[in-house]
C-alpha cells in the first residue's frame, strides 16, 4: 500500500482554503448534514423514541399517566400522552412560542436544570427537534389552557403558525405529535413494530401505574400495558420458568438525594438467554455503562465479603466479576440527575459518580440479604467458586500451551499477578512519582504498571528493526511479549494496554508518540483493539462533602454550572492537578485506574479502510515527520489559535 505517494497535481486557485471555505450551518442544518451524529439512521425506530421519551418525561414528573402510540398505513406514526402540553406561550428572549423554539432549534428545552425535570433522559436538547428536522411531515396539537392549537413543519421548517384549533369544555392537558420520516435518510423505510411495542412495555414496566398502548392501523392490533407490580414480576416473567440459585429473586427500591434505584436479579442453573436489562430515566442503555459497572462490583464485593465472614473461598482463590455475572438475569432502573450519555442514541451511560452510587447502594442491601437468607447466599457462593476454578484451570490450560522464550522483563514493570491473559490490563505511566501512586492504586490481580521515564523515542521516521536499540523502546516490545513490525501477536501478554500520561501538553506529546510507535511499528495491536488511551481529570472540584472530575475547561465549567443550578451549599473550591503524579492513590483510582469508573479511548482506525489509513498516516507524518517541519510551522500558524469555546 502506498501511503505517502507524493501528489503532483497542480494546486490551482480552485483549491485555494480561505475565508469563504467556510460554511455555518444554522437551524437544523446539521442535522441534515450529518444525521448519523444525531440519531441511529439504520431505521426510523430512534425518530419514534424521541418522542417517547418526550413523553416519558412527563409521567416521571407526575403530569403524564398515559402514552398512546400508533403506527397509520402510511408509516407516520403519531405519539400522544396526558402531560402538562408543550408550551405555547412567547420566549421573551427568541420571540416565539416555545413549541416552535422546540422543535426548530437545537439545544432548546426545558432539560438543562433541574426546575422543571428533576430526572429526565432528554439532556441535550436536541431530539425533538432532530425528529422534525428528518420528517418530511410533522403536526403538533397541544391542549393547554382550554384550548387545543396546533402547529405543522414540513422537512424541518414551520408551514403553519401556531392556532388554536379548537376550544375545550374540560381542563384537559396534553401533546399529540405526528411525523412522517423522511426515509432518504434512513437504511430501512419501515418501523419495527416489535422495537415499538418493546419501548412502550418497558416504560410502563418502569413506572408503575403508567398505560402505555400501542395499535397498528394496518393490521388493526392493539395492546396495552400497565403494571402495578415491581421489576421481580417482571424479571420471573421473562426467566419463563426456569430453575434459579434464589428460590424468590433478590429486588430493591433505593431512593437518595440525586438517584433512584430499581432492580431485580437472579441465576439461572443453565445457560440461556436471561434478561439483562437496564434503564437510565426509562431510557434503554443497551451497551450499559457506569450504571451496570457499578451493580456489578456491588454484587460482587457482597458475595466476597459473604465468603470470607463463612471462610468459604479456598486458599488463593479470587472472585473475578465474570464468577457472578455468569447465567445471571437482571433488570436494572436507575433514575439520575444530570445523566451524561455517549452520545445522543444514549446507549451508554458515562456518569462517573453513578457507578460509586449504585456500588454502596446495592453492595450494602445485598450483604445483608445474603447473611438474613444464609441457603440462598451460600448456593449462589458455591456456584462463584466453581466458575472461578473453572476459570483458573482454563487459563492454566493456555499458559502450558505457550512455549517460554525465556526473555527477562524490565526491573521496573510491576506485574500483575492474574495468568488469564484476557483479563490482564498494563499501564504505561508518565513518571516514576504517578508511577509509584498507580502501583498503590491498581488492583495487582490483573493490573500491571511500567513507568516512562520522560518522552520515548519518536519512532515515527525509523524502521522497527532500528528502534529496538533504544532501551526504552526494548524495555516495551520485552514487556508486550510483541518484536516491533511483527504481525505475530499471539505471545502478548496483556489484552488491555492503557498510555497514561499527564492531562497537559508534554502528557499529550507521550501519549502521541505511544500512538506513533504503536501505528506505526505494533500495527496488529492497534487493529485487533488492544490500545487505549487513559483520559486523566484535568481539575478536582469539592462543594460541601461532594467532589466531582473535570477533563478540560470545557467540563469543568459545565459541572460548576450544574453545582449553581443545584443551589448547593458551600464554597466551590477547584484544584488544579499539575499531573499524575499529584493525586493521591485514591483519586488516581477513582477517575484513571478502576475499570468501573474510569475514562478510557480506544486507539483505532476508522472502517481500516486504505483512503481512513493513509489519512490517519498522513495526519501523524505531518505532526511528528522529521521532513514535515514546513508543513507543521503551516499547520501550527493556522490552527494555534483555535480555542474550544461552549
Amino acid at each position: 500500500m502506498k501511503l505517502f505517494e507524493p501528489n503532483t497535481k497542480d494546486k490551482t486557485i480552485a483549491h485555494t482554503y480561505n475565508a469563504e471555505s467556510i460554511e455555518v450551518l444554522k437551524g437544523l442544518d446539521p442535522v441534515k448534514r450529518r444525521p448519523g451524529m444525531y440519531t441511529d439512521t439504520s431505521s426510523p425506530d430512534h425518530l419514534a423514541f424521541e418522542v417517547i421519551d418526550n413523553s416519558v418525561d412527563e409521567a416521571i414528573a407526575g403530569y403524564a399517566t398515559r402514552i398512546d402510540v400508533v403506527l397509520k398505513k402510511d408509516q407516520s406514526v403519531i405519539v400522544s400522552d396526558n402531560g402538562r402540553g408543550m408550551p405555547v406561550d412567547i420566549h421573551p428572549e427568541e420571540k416565539v412560542s416555545g413549541v416552535e423554539l422546540i422543535m426548530s432549534k437545537l439545544h432548546a428545552g426545558a432539560k438543562f436544570s433541574n426546575k422543571d425535570y428533576s430526572y429526565s433522559g432528554g439532556l441535550h436538547g436536541v431530539g425533538v427537534s432532530v425528529v422534525n428536522a428528518l420528517s418530511s411531515r410533522l403536526k403538533i396539537l397541544i391542549k393547554r389552557n382550554g384550548q387545543e392549537y396546533g402547529i405543522g413543519f414540513k422537512n424541518g421548517i414551520k408551514t403553519e403558525d401556531l392556532t388554536i384549533v379548537k376550544k375545550l369544555n374540560s381542563k384537559e392537558t396534553g401533546t399529540s405529535l405526528q411525523f412522517f420520516p423522511d426515509f432518504s435518510y434512513f437504511d430501512k423505510p419501515l418501523f419495527s413494530k416489535t422495537a415499538l411495542k418493546t419501548a412502550l412495555k418497558s416504560k410502563a414496566i418502569l413506572c408503575k401505574g403508567l398505560v402505555t398502548t400501542f395499535y397498528d392501523e394496518d393490521s388493526g392490533e392493539k395492546d396495552t400495558w400497565k403494571y402495578d407490580q415491581g421489576l421481580d414480576d417482571y424479571l420471573n416473567e421473562n426467566l419463563n420458568g426456569e430453575k434459579c440459585i434464589f428460590s424468590r429473586t433478590f429486588a430493591g427500591e433505593i431512593h437518595g438525594d440525586d438517584i433512584k434505584l430499581n432492580w431485580a436479579v437472579n441465576w439461572t442453573m443453565e445457560s440461556g438467554p436471561n434478561p439483562e436489562e437496564s434503564y437510565v430515566n426509562l431510557i434503554p442503555t443497551l451497551l450499559g455503562g457506569t450504571h451496570v459497572n457499578g451493580f456489578r462490583s456491588g454484587l460482587l464485593e457482597s458475595v466476597r465479603e459473604f465468603c470470607k465472614f463463612r471462610n468459604l473461598l479456598p486458599k488463593g482463590l479470587y472472585l473475578a466479576p465474570e464468577d457472578i455475572w455468569d447465567k445471571i438475569g437482571y433488570i436494572l432502573s436507575v433514575k439520575l440527575s444530570d445523566a451524561q450519555f455517549s452520545g445522543q442514541t444514549k446507549e451508554r451511560l458515562s456518569s462517573r459518580h453513578c457507578a460509586n452510587l449504585v456500588n454502596i447502594q446495592v453492595r450494602d442491601t445485598f450483604s445483608l440479604w445474603l447473611n438474613q437468607n444464609i441457603e440462598e447466599g451460600e448456593k449462589l457462593a458455591a456456584f462463584a467458586i466453581e466458575n472461578a476454578k473453572n476459570r483458573v484451570q482454563k487459563a492454566k490450560k493456555v499458559t502450558k500451551k505457550r512455549a517460554s522464550n525465556g526473555t527477562i522483563l524490565p526491573a521496573k514493570l510491576s506485574d500483575c499477578t492474574s495468568i488469564d491473559q484476557a483479563r490482564r490490563e498494563l499501564f504505561f505511566v508518565e513518571g516514576d512519582s504517578a508511577g509509584g501512586s498507580a502501583k498503590q492504586a491498581r488492583d495487582r490481580r490483573f493490573q500491571a504498571i511500567m513507568p516512562l521515564r520522560g518522552k520515548i523515542l519518536n519512532t515515527w521516521d525509523l524502521e522497527s528493526s532500528a528502534i529496538i536499540e533504544s532501551r526504552g523502546i526494548r524495555d516495551i516490545s520485552r514487556v508486550l511479549g510483541v518484536i516491533p513490525g511483527s504481525d505475530d501477536i499471539s505471545k502478548l501478554r496483556y489484552n488491555r494496554i492503557c498510555v497514561l500520561a499527564d492531562a497537559d501538553s508534554d502528557g499529550l506529546h507521550i501519549a502521541t508518540l505511544m500512538c506513533a510507535l504503536f501505528l506505526k511499528h505494533f500495527p496488529e495491536i492497534v487493529k485487533k483493539g488492544h490500545v487505549y488511551i487513559a483520559m486523566p481529570p484535568l481539575y478536582r472540584i469539592d462543594v460541601g462533602k461532594e467532589v466531582f472530575y473535570a477533563l478540560d475547561d470545557a467540563e469543568k465549567t459545565t459541572i460548576t454550572k450544574k453545582i449553581n443550578r443545584r443551589k448547593k451549599h458551600g464554597k466551590i473550591n477547584v484544584q488544579r492537578f499539575k499531573g499524575l503524579g499529584e493525586m493521591n492513590p485514591a483519586q488516581l483510582k477513582e477517575t484513571t485506574i478502576s475499570p468501573d469508573s474510569r475514562r478510557l479511548v480506544q486507539l483505532s482506525v476508522e472502517n481500516e479502510s486504505e483512503e481512513s489509513l493513509k489519512q490517519v498516516y498522513d495526519i501523524m507524518d505531518m505532526l511528528l515527520g522529521k521532513k514535515r517541519a514546513k508543513d507543521r510551522k503551516t499547520w501550527i500558524e493556522s490552527n494555534g489559535n483555535i480555542k474550544e469555546i461552549e
